[in-house]
């Protein structure tokens, strides 16, 4: 059985969207290269050719791994999460213990993770760390850049 996949409401959103306009759109945009690249003649020294037909297999490939990740997802129910447990879709508030600084993170599964926007994967070493933890409990996070000592101030849902 393959992996399950969690989302959010707004991550399934995200991918059915992506999924719609790779099929709506960008197939539509690269079969018209593809026409005026074989206009040109020759394929053998077509540059434009080939590298529309590269374009095209990258697209079936994200069209296909869109559609296997959307077939084994499951949606965060919002009744599943509490502010008493992080979980994966709790947002927490951290306390830096090292810095004195307060980090916010949306705990999320790992085809949805954007870390430079706060929404960290349940299997990174903070999010693995975290999960199942309560306010006020310190947290130790083994990281690659070493040891990180979190507070959890706040859990949110």
């Amino acid at each position: 059985m393959a992996k399950e996949i969690i989302l959010t409401d707004e991550g399934l959103k995200k991918l059915e969207e992506e999924l719609e306009q790779l099929k709506t759109v960008k197939r539509k945009e690269i079969a018209a290269k593809i026409k005026e690249a074989l206009s040109f003649g020759d394929l053998s020294e077509n540059s434009e050719y080939d590298e529309a037909k590269n374009e095209q297999a990258f697209v079936e490939a994200r069209i296909l791994q869109l559609e296997a990740t959307l077939k084994n997802v499951r949606v965060l129910d919002d009744d599943e999460l509490n502010n008493e447990i992080i979980s994966v879709g709790s947002k927490v508030v951290l306390k830096d213990v090292e810095f004195d600084e307060e980090v916010t993170y949306q705990i999320v599964g790992s085809t949805e993770a954007d870390p430079a926007n706060g929404k960290i994967s349940d299997e990174s070493p903070v999010g693995k760390a975290l999960l199942g933890r309560k306010l006020g409990e310190t947290v130790t996070v083994e990281a690659p850049i070493g040891e990180i000592l979190y507070e959890v101030l706040a859990i949110n849902i």
